[in-house]
């Protein structure tokens, strides 16, 4: 099989001119078609092996390897290698509980503390919460999975003062919702929540099974009660290979 691509041409969209097509980009091109032809979870070669097959180093590999993981045909978990991506969880941009949405999935959600405690609050997040700066903040960290899989790291902040002995409580019921629901009487109504990308830190990668430096999708979630009280305000950061978001646009009412 012949594999040299250095030579290989692509028009450039100029009349009558012609580009190199960079051998990573062909190289890429033939790890696509090997992932079409395995089942999603399948493990790929070792990049040693695809540079040996595809008569290129294993940096032109690496660099081939990593566009698809970014574009999630390929995912990568660290320790174990790179395989071809499972068909990514959709979440609909809705108020509703992580539980929820892996329910709808019909995946076993599950989660993991990873810290709680209570932090002062700065000034960003008394803004956010409708406290004095300095006021005490219930900081809730937390390890998302599904079917046993890392998919996120959530981070909840709440104001002590409002849900007073919210960690003890917290202990006695099946979830935070719950638990705001059925001891403070007080249910998120509404949100504003952004979507943005994010490099994987060190801890981040660690934690989600990833690399570290691939995107992850960093969403905030500004919650308010039916009287537009502050509830909560969540930083979580997800998986790319494995998120896909979708929300219902409607145009507005003049």
């Amino acid at each position: 099989m012949t594999t040299d691509v250095s030579s290989a041409q692509a028009r450039t969209g100029t009349p009558g001119r012609t580009g190199r097509v960079p051998k990573y980009y062909r190289i890429k091109q033939r790890l696509l078609q090997m992932t079409e032809e395995r089942a999603p979870g399948s493990p790929m070669p070792a990049e040693r092996l695809l540079a040996v097959e595809f008569r290129t180093s294993r940096t032109t590999v690496r660099k081939a390897l990593q566009e698809l993981v970014g574009e999630g045909r390929l995912d990568r978990i660290q320790g174990k290698g790179t395989f071809v991506a499972r068909p990514k969880v959709s979440r609909t941009l809705q108020l509703t509980s992580y539980t929820e949405d892996m329910r709808a999935q019909g995946l076993t959600p599950a989660s993991r503390v990873l810290d709680i405690g209570y932090v002062p609050a700065d000034e960003e997040l008394a803004a956010l919460l409708e406290m004095e700066p300095g006021g005490r903040v219930l900081r809730i960290e937390r390890l998302r999975l599904a079917g046993g899989e890392p998919m996120a790291i959530e981070t909840t902040h709440l104001s002590a003062l409002r849900f007073p002995a919210l960690r003890r409580n917290l202990n006695r019921h099946a979830s935070l919702y719950t638990t705001l629901a059925e001891v403070y009487g007080v249910r998120p109504a509404e949100a504003d929540e952004t979507i943005e990308t994010s490099p994987a830190t060190p801890r981040e990668a660690g934690l989600l099974h990833t690399d570290v430096g691939l995107p992850m999708l960093l969403l905030s979630r500004h919650s308010r009660d039916e009287t537009g009280t502050p509830v909560e305000w969540v930083r979580s950061v997800y998986r790319g290979s494995r998120y896909r978001f979708t929300a219902t646009l409607r145009r507005p009412t003049p």
